[in-house]
């Protein structure tokens, strides 16, 4: 991405990452490197990644956590804005914005997953969505076809994933490309859609509602697999 982003790119993009380090040191190292790896000197949007752990927060805003140092490189100049990510449970987002506030701190942004099957397991949608849309925190969406195991309940198609996620009120979605044609797909469902009446949101609600209970197709909140803090818990510091 580095590479990519010379030659005037650079000043073309909207330029987000996300670090690991949960104390002041590890964090303010992580973004240094970021800086340097992507050859810039700011980043737009530093999110904290994997705030999936219910003592994430309090980890995050101790003294000498990793608060401290986002703070600081704003300050600084080396970013712009400050969010967080997480794939696990509602519960954890809402803490974390909880003991944000209770601290004075407001994020600029959070992301996390939507897609038809949150609808109706441990859903961010309904839990989380509405409180950042009244605080006036951006919003980013990601996981719409459950990396891709929705696509596996043989219930929808890739592109309603994309226009039932693009329906929800957020910033972005972000489908995940790894492949032209993955890229491809992507370009169609932003060319393709439209606002969804609520009787098409209903219908794809109740045609993923059997599928979706026990969690089965969103394996990033009923198993460890997708925690890389967890598999390489160094990261953390």
């Amino acid at each position: 991405m580095g590479r990519a982003l010379r030659d005037g790119y650079r000043q073309k993009v909207f330029l987000m990452t996300k670090i690991d380090g949960r104390t002041k040191l590890v964090a303010a190292r992580q973004i240094d490197e970021s800086l340097k790896r992507l050859q810039t000197d700011r980043i737009d949007l530093m999110q904290f990644h994997e705030v999936i752990r219910l003592e994430d927060p309090d980890r995050i805003f101790a003294e000498g956590g990793a608060i401290e140092a986002m703070v600081e490189a704003r300050q600084a100049g080396k970013i712009r804005y400050i969010g967080f990510t997480g794939h696990k449970d509602p519960l954890v987002h809402l803490r974390m914005l909880q003991v944000a506030a209770a601290r004075k701190f407001r994020f600029d942004a959070v992301q996390m997953p939507l897609n038809v099957m949150d609808a109706h397991f441990r859903s961010f949608e309904h839990q989380v969505l509405p409180r950042l849309i009244a605080d006036e925190i951006g919003v980013l969406g990601m996981k719409s076809m459950g990396d891709p195991f929705i696509l596996d309940s043989k219930t929808v198609t890739p592109i309603e994933c994309l226009h039932y996620a693009l329906n929800l009120p957020t910033s972005t979605v972000v489908p995940g490309i790894d492949r032209l044609k993955i890229l491809d797909q992507a370009l169609e469902a932003a060319r393709t859609f439209k606002p969804l009446s609520k009787e098409a949101v209903a219908r794809l609600l109740a045609r993923t509602a059997a599928a979706a209970a026990t969690g089965r197709y969103e394996l990033f909140k009923t198993e460890s697999r997708y925690d890389g803090t967890v598999h390489n818990p160094q990261w953390l510091g």
